[in-house]
């Protein structure tokens, strides 16, 4: 009976789309992701399989494949000339993989209710990374832990890396910052939702754990001090309560930010500007106005960097310099090393040329911009969340490259992929013709 109870529980909300087994190996995936690439792989994988094997109308009839084909062409001839040698060859991964995950996840996350599970999955199998993280700082847990034999090692940086910076299963600040970031809107949708079933007379235990979850994971995002991470935890707000709140929601959002802002920007009045340096904390105002780097040279610095980038694009601009070319040539100029641009689009046109960089963003702009015309933005909470998630690691991806974990890959294709879909009529289609 209890073995019935929970293969009940795992197949519910599955979409028609997806097979059972699919459809459970999907789910322990996403759980597992957070955690442990190596643990995530072999079930998203598997479900990779099925979701291909899914009865659905012609792969190449999906227009959006043959973008990803025109892009995939494109790149493999960049690398067969490019700078980087055989680094470039390595750098398809990050790209060439996903725009199958891409066509093959589609069934998973093909209705509301499928998106919803997940989105609960993501959230739950967050809080090892918040658990660590805060262990990480405030009780001095460092790595590395090992399981399975060694196989699976966690390098659980003493104090964060950077110190005193919060990391948790992650290599960096910044990237634990972004799934916590993106993560977010969906813990606001999971607390909103429980609230109301709070208040319905539901849900009387289940409230008070998700409001110490919350708590728990703005902590541990405001503790990776990443100013990306903070404006995104604003930004979720409104997102996932939506534009019928916007009318007083809005108002209040800037006025609590008014103090921030007269005590970050330089133009304030000292008059002005020390009150509210005195009411905002000293690791806030210090970190938005960049105290602690304010005598950095210009190679150090995003300028600095997107200056020589664009003068790389220029100078290859058709099929670029290859992968992990940016790595190498700018210690030459500058004398300092950066791994990448901090930013996508600039990434893309030095890695693989323009062409292929404006064919990429255009395929994401396009899947937000239509799933917002389709009513997901505006739609019900946990599709707003969904749209927000998405929305949010964007917009990271403007000054930062997350997605060089590949747990931030992974799931930002993932999320892609529920963005293909029609958020209004899938629920009422069948099968696997539900993907339009």
């Amino acid at each position: 009976m209890r073995f019935a109870a929970i293969n009940t529980w795992v197949q519910g909300q599955r979409p028609e789309a997806a097979t059972a087994s699919g459809w459970i190996a999907f789910q322990i995936g996403v759980f597992l992701l957070p955690s442990s690439l190596l643990l995530a792989v072999p079930p998203l994988f598997w479900a990779l399989l099925q979701g291909s094997r899914c009865k659905r109308r012609p792969w190449w009839n999906d227009r959006l494949n043959r973008v990803f084909l025109l892009i995939a062409v494109l790149m493999l001839l960049g690398a067969s000339r490019a700078f980087s040698g055989w680094l470039a060859w390595f750098g398809l991964m990050n790209w060439l993989p996903f725009f199958w995950g891409f066509w093959g996840f589609q069934p998973y996350v093909a209705t509301a209710e499928g998106r919803r599970r997940i989105a609960l999955l993501f959230v739950s199998g967050t809080l090892p990374v918040i658990f660590t993280g805060l262990g990480q700082l405030w009780l001095g847990w460092s790595g590395p832990w090992q399981a399975l034999g060694g196989l699976l090692i966690w390098h659980l940086a003493p104090g964060g890396m950077p110190p005193e910076r919060l990391s948790g299963l992650f290599d960096y600040a910044n990237i634990a910052a972004a799934w916590l970031a993106f993560s977010w809107p969906l813990l606001l949708a999971a607390t909103f939702e429980c609230f109301a079933r709070f208040q319905a007379g539901k849900a009387r235990w289940q409230l008070p754990l998700l409001l110490i979850f919350l708590i728990a994971q703005l902590t541990a995002l405001y503790l990776t001090d990443s100013r990306n991470g903070w404006g995104a935890a604003v930004l979720a707000l409104p997102l996932v309560l939506g534009p019928a709140r916007w009318l007083w929601l809005l108002p209040l959002i800037l006025l609590l930010l008014l103090p921030v802002g007269f005590a970050v920007l330089p133009v304030i009045p000292d008059l002005i500007q020390q009150p509210a340096r005195a009411l905002v904390p000293e690791a806030i105002w210090g970190r938005l106005s960049d105290l602690a780097f304010s005598d950095r040279p210009l190679a150090s610095t995003r300028l600095g960097q997107w200056t020589v980038a664009a003068g790389l694009v220029a100078e290859q601009p058709w099929l670029g310099w290859g992968a992990a070319a940016f790595s190498l040539i700018y210690p030459s100029r500058t004398g300092v090393w950066h791994g990448h641009p901090h930013n996508l689009p600039l990434d893309l046109a030095i890695s693989h040329g323009w062409p292929v960089a404006l064919l990429l963003v255009g395929v994401v702009a396009w899947l937000l911009l239509r799933s917002a015309r389709l009513g997901m933005a505006t739609g019900p909470l946990f599709e707003r969340a969904w749209w927000a998630a998405v929305l949010i690691l964007v917009l990271l991806h403007a000054s930062d490259l997350p997605l060089y974990d590949g747990r931030i890959n992974v799931a930002g294709w993932l999320l892609l992929a529920g963005l293909r879909l029609n958020p209004i009529n899938i629920t009422a289609a069948k099968g696997c013709d539900a993907i339009n």
